[in-house]
């Protein structure tokens, strides 16, 4: 006679199958929603910290320079000083006033000194002096242009207004759900008004910064997010949706927290705390070293002042005092060795053997 099999144990309620596939859905949602929520905190933390250095840095080097920058001011205002009384107490032929004009010009455009006048009115003899770096310098503009214009193009078609309008939405809801149980009207004894309007200040400066990632976790913090009734398909079916429209929030609030640090990265301020760190792997101060370099621009500018009071006071005749003082020479043999080389670079670039 065949063996029966035992019938499996009477259960009083079975989960439907979309009822399982729902709590799946859940538990996967709620998974990705954490590790955003992680990844956040540490790229918004990373992101402080870096801007705090910028900072730190930033006041540091002002305190340590100032003193240098003033004295690179003064030596820049007396140049400009010399050369004004050069041009007016001074009587030149028409082409000598022409010459001085123009080496006062080129102080101005190799940065030596500050400018003081329009570049596009310079004289045509200056202008052909330069010609080899402005067509570079017009690119680097049409370029900069032409990435700001296509960053603007992405920006817009990464963040689409109806997105943006959604995160609004969800970070509006969201304040207003915990300003609803936080508020301090809403309690009586001391205790709970303190402990509530602490609450409601983290509330409402994650509100002013749009943070949603920053009002969930308060939310999640103090657990007063909404309860839904495991088996009940609605309530799950809801709670998948709520999640998935957080999470698509909290993916965009990460990629613009990583663009910000990105472009934090890329100013001069960001350049100068990434070179800090290298030099201090290295053991070299970079401020230090920077008040060195401060120090050699004002012993190349002290020589350049003296040399054009020099001139004032006629002590240099207005041949040697065109042929520039010895610094001067040098400093645009550098620069046409860096034209050169900078050439021969986009030269190897396009020239195939």
């Amino acid at each position: 006679m065949p063996r029966k099999i035992a019938s499996p144990p009477h259960t009083s309620k079975t989960i439907p199958l979309a009822l399982s596939e729902l709590h799946i859905r859940l538990e996967g949602l709620e998974k990705e929603h954490q590790s955003l929520l992680k990844q956040i905190k540490r790229k918004r933390t990373e992101l402080k910290n870096f801007v705090d250095q910028m900072r730190s840095l930033a006041t540091e080097i002002f305190h340590k320079a100032n003193p240098n920058f003033r004295k690179m001011a003064e030596l820049d205002q007396e140049i400009h000083t010399l050369f004004k009384e050069i041009l007016t107490k001074r009587k030149f032929g028409k082409q000598t006033k022409k010459n001085i004009e123009a080496v006062y010009q080129q102080l101005q455009l190799t940065g030596i000194i500050s400018l003081k006048f329009d570049v596009s009115d310079a004289d045509t003899e200056l202008d052909e002096l330069f010609e080899n770096l402005r067509p570079q310098d017009d690119n680097s503009q049409e370029t900069s242009k032409d990435s700001h214009q296509a960053w603007e193009t992405q920006q817009s078609i990464e963040s689409p207004s109806a997105t943006r309008t959604d995160e609004s939405r969800k970070v509006r809801q969201t304040f207003l759900r915990l300003a609803e149980i936080f508020h301090p009207d809403k309690v009586q004894d001391n205790e709970t008004l303190q402990y509530h309007t602490e609450i409601m200040k983290e509330i409402n400066k994650a509100y002013q910064e749009g943070d949603l990632a920053r009002l969930l976790e308060i939310e999640q913090k103090h657990q007063v997010g909404e309860s839904i009734d495991n088996n009940s398909e609605d309530d799950l079916t809801r709670k998948c949706k709520i999640i998935e429209q957080q999470n698509e929030i909290l993916l965009n609030q990460y990629e613009n927290l990583k663009q910000e640090l990105r472009l934090a990265k890329n100013t001069p301020e960001g350049a100068m705390v990434a070179d800090a760190r290298k030099a201090a792997k290295q053991g070299i101060d970079s401020i230090d070293m920077m008040l060195e370099t401060i120090d050699h621009q004002i012993n190349v500018v002290t020589e350049i002042r003296d040399f054009v009071q020099n001139f004032r006071d006629q002590k240099l005749t207005i041949k040697e005092f065109l042929s520039g003082p010895v610094t001067l020479r040098s400093l645009n043999e550098e620069m046409m060795e860096d034209m050169l080389e900078q050439m021969m670079s986009e030269l190897d670039g396009i020239i195939v053997f």
